[in-house]
């Protein structure tokens, strides 16, 4: 390796771990965007503009340092030339003529093929995808409990103690109730009797949740287009959701339908359980509660009222009529307000929703 390629590799690993600090020379806004970076964001900055010739530089590096690098990169977004030459200012004469780099995902993943074996690439943007969190016991952190515990419930009692042991106990709690009764016990036991792990043994747990999990995790989080717009389209008020719907019919049928059966609307709410639509009635603004039933159908608006106590109903009714006429803008705003306090409650496991589109498919 030349003393140069040397250099420029011990530049990058210092930088890593850098962090903050000022800079003599460039502008106090310069100063101000370095003094906020992390190590790891300059060296990504370092990095890029080294170009893609620079392999020796990265095989320098370790594997927590690629790994830490390559997330930082892939979000750095349009850096501007005054900030690379604060940064590298030794290495300026070498910089393209671009005077400023792009920092992309795609830029990312094109880079590391350069010098990396394809299937380590994969695996390390597959995972940039993924949770976010430096180490994988804070990724799986940010992994929902439902999801961990179906792919843990597969896994030995032994593997899923120490897993369990790793991750923060609010967690592993959600994690525990979520698993079979039987299984969950049974790998309480084993923590109960765990003793310290090997870090072989550990390293070994970690590349199968990096390979196997992470990555199937971050392939299949991906939006589907339809539920995207069944969101946006949910956000809509009454008659522009209508509009954009019967437009969107006349073209494309089958995407029509599709969008139809994922959106989860006020109408929807009359497929709560009695638990539900007390907890939900809880949770609503009365001023709100009754603009929202004000404009719902008589049926509907009967479940809610009796779901409430008489003297409670009454009081609903009377304010419902002291409202006198209201604009349809006004309640299409309160009936959405309400689905999506229905959805943020489900969210959170107080109640079940029933989706647009299934009478028996529930969201927790």
């Amino acid at each position: 390796m030349s003393e140069e390629t040397e250099a420029l590799a011990q530049l990058a690993t210092a930088a890593i771990g850098a962090g903050g600090g000022q800079s003599s020379g460039p502008s106090v806004k310069v100063r101000n965007k370095l003094q906020n970076m992390t190590g790891a964001e300059k060296s990504a900055i370092i990095l890029m503009a080294l170009g893609e010739n620079m392999a020796p530089v990265w095989e320098r590096l370790g594997e927590d340092e690629i790994r830490e690098v390559s997330h930082a990169m892939s979000g750095l977004g349009v850096v501007e030339s005054e900030l690379v030459e604060a940064l590298i200012s030794e290495f300026v004469g070498k910089m393209t003529s671009q005077g400023m780099i792009m920092g992309t995902y795609e830029q990312t993943h094109k880079l590391l093929l350069n010098f990396l074996p394809p299937e380590k690439v994969e695996s390390l943007m597959e995972e940039i995808r993924g949770p976010a969190g430096r180490t994988m016991w804070d990724k799986l952190g940010n992994v929902n409990e439902v999801v961990l515990a179906n792919y843990l419930k597969n896994e030995y009692p032994q593997t899923v103690a120490v897993v369990l042991s790793k991750i923060k106990a609010d967690h592993a709690a959600r994690v525990l109730a979520a698993l079979p009764e039987e299984f969950a016990i049974e790998c309480v036991q084993r923590m109960l009797r765990m003793e310290p792990v090997q870090r072989d043994i550990l390293d070994k747990i970690e590349l199968t949740l990096r390979s196997e999990f992470m990555s199937n995790l971050a392939r299949t989080s991906k939006r589907d287009s339809h539920e995207l717009m069944a969101e946006i389209f949910n956000s809509f008020d009454r008659q522009t959701e209508g509009r954009f719907l019967s437009s969107l019919e006349e073209r494309n049928r089958e995407a029509s339908d599709k969008i139809r059966a994922l959106m989860f609307v006020f109408e929807d709410l009359a497929k709560l359980d009695p638990g539900g639509i007390q907890t939900l009635l809880r949770s609503v603004e009365k001023d709100k509660l009754a603009l929202a039933l004000k404009g719902a159908s008589d049926d509907l608006r009967d479940l809610f009222l009796s779901n409430m106590s008489e003297r409670a109903a009454k009081l609903l009714k009377d304010d419902m009529q002291a409202l006198g006429p209201v604009r349809l803008k006004d309640v299409d705003q309160a009936q959405t307000e309400m689905v999506f306090t229905a959805k943020d409650l489900a969210g959170r496991g107080e109640i079940m929703l029933s989706e647009g589109g299934g009478d028996d498919e529930l969201i927790y």
